[in-house]
């Protein structure tokens, strides 16, 4: 399938690099446009295959000209754009509604015939969050220009560049306590960054998967409270869980959404009164033939580095057991 071109919106991204790695490998090997702003900052990416597989285009998702440009003569597109942190022209609608709606529109005018769109487990219009309320807006922009585009809705994502586990553990290293949103009762279900990208090279391959949605998770469910007493006893950390009511926690957030990094939003907060979940009918990745990896199993091999001794400590013996207190 080396003569068939794939455009990928957000190769650059988290898991933009590992969808590339996918499409480029094995029994795919497609031919990949990875569209980025910054093609200077992706060079990375060019290795992932072999020479001339894997081509840097500089693409504005918000430009029509720009989507259309980067489609032509494409067999398939993968939208993996989406943003948590809204700010000046990237908009929650800009990138979730109207960035979809364009790509649909360009794919389908082109001929492309398949398209694969991520989004996210929560995505529905009456949710609190207006985070998650353009994401089901954005699944509905795209599906009424691309009525056959293929869905993918993971719950939170783990892997080495993940921002979820890696930003706990580090706040671990300088806080005495970490904060246990709505008394860390959500749900979530965790799912490794490189079963999202094998799924997602699944359903540019197979036609059958065209127009359905599957939504991804791991092998097991957890609270917030139980990933957060993972996350510590994998960094070898002793702190202080503590449970911040909604109502708190969006005051807090209404503060700490503006120091840098935005640490904290009050629509984040809103997330978190939703659990994160495959839905029991839902499609999944095991409709997809994937054995999901274990939180477990690959957690381990990058929170090693927020441990004291990094590397070099003896995880057996000196990383802490049990549940996290203050040290």
């Amino acid at each position: 399938m080396i003569d068939q071109v794939v455009t990928v919106f957000g190769a650059s991204g988290f898991l933009g690099r590992h969808a590339v790695r996918a499409l480029a490998k094995g029994g795919f090997g497609y031919r990949i446009r990875a569209t980025t702003r910054n093609p200077n900052a992706a060079q990375y990416l060019t290795p992932m295959g072999q020479v001339g597989q894997i081509q840097l285009l500089r693409t504005n998702v918000l430009n029509a000209d720009d989507i259309a440009r980067a489609v032509r003569g494409s067999d398939a597109v993968v939208n993996l754009v989406g943003i948590l942190n809204p700010g000046g022209s990237q908009s929650y609608r800009a990138v979730h509604v109207k960035a979809p709606e364009m790509i649909g529109k360009a794919a389908r005018e082109a001929g492309v015939r398949t398209v694969v769109h991520v989004s996210a487990i929560g995505a529905v219009t009456e949710s609190e969050s207006a985070y998650a309320r353009s994401k089901a807006e954005g699944e509905r922009a795209l599906r009424h220009e691309f009525p056959q585009a293929t869905i993918l809705r993971p719950s939170i994502v783990f892997g080495p560049e993940d921002a979820f586990f890696n930003r706990f553990a580090g706040l671990a290293r300088f806080l005495p306590a970490l904060p246990l949103i709505g008394g860390g009762h959500t749900k979530f279900q965790p799912v490794f960054v490189g079963d999202v990208a094998d799924a997602i090279a699944k359903c540019v391959d197979d036609l059958a998967t065209r127009g359905k949605t599957y939504e991804l998770g791991g092998p097991a469910v957890y609270s917030f409270r139980e990933i957060l007493e993972i996350v510590l006893r994998e960094a070898g950390r002793r702190r202080l869980l503590l449970p911040i009511p909604f109502s708190v926690a969006k005051f807090q957030a209404f503060f700490l959404q503006y120091l840098p990094g935005k640490l904290l939003t009050p629509d984040q907060v809103s997330l978190f009164r939703r659990d994160n979940v495959v839905a029991p009918d839902a499609l999944t990745l095991g409709d997809l033939g994937i054995t999901p990896s274990s939180l477990e199993a690959v957690l381990p091999s990058y929170i090693w580095r927020f441990r004291r001794k990094g590397q070099f400590e003896n995880s057996a013996h000196e990383r802490v057991s049990g549940s996290p207190a203050v040290r």
